[in-house]
């Protein structure tokens, strides 16, 4: 491990967790982490106020990581979080970040099939993170064990609020054992989050990252002033001016965004949409093609403005001026991550103002006036766009080192066959070289078994095993697909 992991290990971190870290990239704490972590780690409750972006994913998940007993095989962490992409979001940094720990996360959300979820449930499981609907009915049907929880996170608690899950919230606490650690995260504290906090929580720790701080210092601010019904064609210039190398454009309403989005795919290349609309599987999709790099452009309402962590956003526009303060500083955290500079355009209509003023009074400065871009300067520029706009190129996962010493095979036997995770436990560790360390999470399901092989020796397992039989099976092994 390098001198890079230096804060991680003088908190006591578990090398396991620190060597992913490295591997992913993650050299030093953000604020908030830094001062998250610390406290977390010795069980207090808290109650963080922080905005998206700003790392606090990873301020809860490591000391959740950092306490749970992989013998035990129920649920000792239980993670609530507004939306499905935000539930598919945290499993897969649990997943990351707990791999060489061979921790085990399962994500809850509605539209999934309730049936494979709960067979997943009856596996060894670590972590359960989920929307609260869907967490609330495991509850009700008593698919979802939480005797031995012993972490609670709340994560954009105040969107539980705006979205109408704070009574399924409170359900869900009254199911949870007394003596457990709670963590609430919120961009804000409104009244309601105020006396949920108050009542569930022992003493809390109050922890406050100031929202609008790195999206003033990190990230440029432009407004054009233009009228409503003439915004769509100067969104086509703004975006020719500027070329960016990955967009959001954030419009306020389901409506906006379909219309947009039939006017910019008319002459645009690589756009996707997104919005609670659309089929699951086409939000899962828009949200990964703009995350691996195949689509540039992205048209969304708020839902992409929490929780949704893409790297290397270079420009946001925000369409409709957001009428909270709130959404402006959340949309806009979408873009400066990681240190990196970012910029922000927003259309700013005469019915706006207001709104707008609003913002520049929370941001303390009057955000400058950028000018119309021209037809002659766009037609400059348009050869450099349309360049850019034929050439995509692949952003690299944050989890590709990570990858490169962990391997998922897959193995088409299960519980069909009556196989156990010990008895691929007991075949792996028969070839020579290969001991328990060197094996992650063991999924089985009806007909197949998913096994992760750690530590760089995935190859060797899966040459060994293709000549050896898991109790007395002589089952096909070959690398998993990704799912």
């Amino acid at each position: 491990m390098s001198d890079n992991q230096k804060w991680f290990r003088s908190v006591h971190l578990d090398d396991s967790i620190v060597k992913a870290l490295e591997l992913l990239g993650i050299h030093q704490p953000t604020e908030v982490q830094e001062q998250v972590i610390p406290k977390a780690l010795l069980h207090l409750d808290l109650i963080v106020q922080s905005q998206t972006g700003s790392g606090k994913t990873l301020a809860y998940a490591l000391p959740i990581l950092e306490k749970i007993h992989w013998e035990s095989n129920r649920p000792q962490a239980l993670i609530l979080v507004p939306t499905r992409e935000l539930a598919v979001q945290v499993t897969e940094e649990l997943t990351n970040v707990g791999l060489m720990k061979r921790i085990h996360s399962v994500a809850l959300f509605g539209k999934d099939s309730y049936l494979k979820q709960k067979n997943l449930l009856k596996q060894k499981t670590h972590v359960v993170i989920g929307t609260p609907g869907r967490v609330l009915d495991h509850l009700q049907k008593g698919t979802l064990i939480v005797e031995e929880i012993k972490h609670f996170i709340i994560d954009e608690a105040d969107e539980m609020l705006n979205m109408g899950f704070i009574d399924n919230v409170k359900e869900i606490m009254a199911y949870l054992p007394k003596e457990k650690q709670t963590l609430f995260f919120s961009a804000t504290y409104p009244e309601e989050v105020k006396e949920l906090c108050l009542n569930f929580m022992r003493g809390p720790e109050s922890i406050s990252i100031k929202p609008h701080e790195k999206v003033v210092k990190q990230i440029e601010h432009a407004k054009i002033e233009i009228p409503q019904k003439e915004k769509r064609q100067l969104l086509q210039r703004v975006l020719i001016k500027e070329n960016p190398d990955s967009c959001i454009i954030f419009c306020q309403t389901q409506k906006e965004v379909d219309q947009l989005y039939r006017v910019l795919n008319q002459s645009m290349q690589a756009l996707e949409k997104l919005h609670g609309g659309l089929a699951q599987r086409d939000r899962f999709r828009s949200i990964e093609k703009f995350r691996d790099g195949s689509c540039r452009y992205l048209i969304a309402t708020g839902l992409a403005g929490r929780g949704i962590d893409v790297k290397d956003v270079s420009l946001i526009i925000h369409f409709d001026v957001p009428t909270e303060v709130e959404n402006y500083v959340h949309r806009s955290g979408r873009t400066g991550r990681a240190e990196q500079s970012g910029k922000v355009i927003t259309l700013v209509s005469p019915d706006e103002q207001a709104s707008l003023e609003a913002i520049e009074a929370f941001l303390g400065y009057n955000i400058p006036v950028l000018p119309i871009p021209s037809e002659e300067e766009t037609q400059r520029t348009k050869h450099l766009f349309d360049k850019k706009m034929r050439k995509t190129e692949q952003k690299e996962s944050k989890a590709i080192h990570l990858q490169t010493e962990v391997t998922k095979l897959f193995f088409n036997g299960g519980k069909k066959k009556k196989l156990r995770a010990i008895d691929f436990v007991g075949a792996i560790t028969n070839i020579d070289g290969v001991d328990a360390s060197d094996i992650g999470v063991i999924s089985i399901y009806e007909h197949q078994t998913y096994v992760d092989i750690l530590n760089g020796k995935g190859k060797l397992v899966l040459s060994e095993m293709k000549m050896l039989t898991v109790k007395g099976k002589q089952l096909k092994v070959h690398i998993a697909k990704k799912s």
